[in-house]
């Protein structure tokens, strides 16, 4: 028969091993659909060699965040739906301090992983409720909360805005 006190540490130890473990279970998945994010680098949970690919399921499975601002590039507030940058480089075990994201024409931004931290910049996977497309800059874009910061609404934060995400290559300390 249990007490009181084991079921509560039982309780505890599930919890305390589902925050700790947790998310290096969820980064040994597999995608199932189209890969449309690849994290390479700095990382300790990998799926493949060197490398953790990510279908849209297993982005979403991380958490969604939602963040209205206005953009240079859309006429007035949209809404972005999707994960925190610092939450998928949680999830692959990021050692690095920056990032090196890679679009899909192959043009590349650094991104010091400190933004990452300060603000609550996402990896966008919807617009207006919309699944982005490569039309759209799509599938993934980066984007920043600029409504809420005035100092983010400047060039350097602008560049770093990458869209049609496809690689964040983790860069060592």
């Amino acid at each position: 028969m249990k007490t009181k006190t084991g079921t509560f540490l039982t309780r505890c130890m599930i919890v305390l091993w589902y925050a700790f473990f947790g998310s290096s279970v969820l980064a040994q998945d597999e995608p199932t659909g189209r890969v449309i994010l690849e994290v390479a680098g700095a990382i300790d949970h990998t799926n493949g060699d060197n490398i953790m690919r990510y279908d849209r399921p297993m982005l979403e499975a991380l958490g969604l965040r939602d963040i209205v601002t206005e953009t240079p590039w859309t006429d007035g507030p949209a809404t972005f739906t999707g994960v925190l940058a610092r939450d998928l480089l949680a999830n692959v075990g990021a050692t690095g301090t920056t990032i090196f994201a890679i679009a899909l024409n192959d043009y590349g931004v650094e991104i010091p992983i400190t933004d990452f931290e300060t603000f609550d910049v996402i990896l966008a996977l919807r617009k207006d409720g919309e699944y982005l497309t490569v039309r759209d800059r799509g599938p993934l874009w980066v984007i920043y909360p600029w409504s809420d910061f005035t100092d983010l609404q400047n060039e350097l934060y602008y560049s770093r805005s990458i869209w049609q995400l496809r690689t964040l290559d983790v860069r060592p300390n």
